[in-house]
């Protein structure tokens, strides 16, 4: 992981390459949030589907970023996982390098 990070740094360092990786990074953290509690709860792609009636492959293409999820398929992700969905938003300056790595 070291060799990304290293990778990453550098690439941040040009202006244009940092403004795109922090515009994305938004749905970075939701695709991160999905992986992260699916995994918290022990379940499988497959499980979830079946706990949500959403389609494993539709699972799949969320936690891969190719696929954008409405608040309600999120919603309905987190009642699979009898868990809450909390949206914020936080000031700019509340955001640090670490956030986006």
């Amino acid at each position: 992981m070291r060799k990304f990070d290293d990778f990453l740094d550098e690439q941040l360092q040009d202006e244009e390459f940092k403004k795109e990786y922090e515009d994305m990074q938004p749905e970075f953290d939701v695709i991160r949030a999905i992986i992260d509690a699916r995994i918290s709860q022990n379940l499988t792609q497959k499980e979830l589907a079946q706990r949500t009636g959403i389609n494993q492959a539709d699972i799949s293409k969320l936690e891969h970023g190719t696929r954008n999820p409405s608040i309600n398929l999120l919603k309905r992700l987190a009642e699979g996982m009898d868990m809450a969905l909390k949206i914020e938003f936080v000031p700019k300056r509340n955001i640090k390098k670490k956030d986006f790595l």
